[in-house]
């Protein structure tokens, strides 16, 4: 199953890895990146395994340990859901960094405005990262240890 989201930049797909590879052509028109020249399909890949979301039946990508308590582990109920909004958006700030030391100039009568590259990609990348999936984070309180009272701590 692929499952594209209303225009969220939320997609969620069944499978491992290899199916992560169809969600690569969506994010490379999101970067205005069609060939491998600059990002393998690899790197892509990689960058979107770092925005796992919550899925759709609200599952996340890793639970708590019953084995382990205080630990986490990959949650087997998860449908893979990766935020490519948030991987869009880290991509054009990584562009921008291509072109922070470019500056405008003129000469011999002519003006180069060379810092607009910059200022194009960081306006892309705020783009993105304003459509990207809001993060939480779950507070557990930690169990206290044996001979400890609450009002000590």
């Amino acid at each position: 199953m692929t499952q594209y989201g209303s225009g969220t930049g939320t997609v969620a797909v069944t499978g491992g890895s290899a199916e992560v590879m169809l969600l690569i052509p969506r994010l490379r028109r999101m970067i205005v990146e069609p060939t491998t020249t600059t990002y393998s399909d690899a790197t892509l890949a990689e960058i979107i395994g770092l925005y796992p979301c919550e899925d759709l039946r609200g599952e996340t990508p890793s639970v708590e340990s019953t084995a382990t308590p205080g630990t986490l582990e990959a949650n087997p109920d998860w449908t893979p859901t990766y935020d490519l909004n948030a991987a869009a958006g880290e991509i054009w700030a990584e562009k921008a960094g291509q072109f922070v030391a470019d500056f405008d100039f003129s000469a011999d009568g002519g003006s180069f405005n060379r810092s607009t590259k910059y200022q194009f990609c960081m306006q892309q990348s705020r783009f993105y990262r304003a459509r990207r999936n809001p993060s939480t984070i779950t507070l557990r309180p930690e169990p206290l240890s044996q001979g400890t009272e609450a009002s000590d701590v």
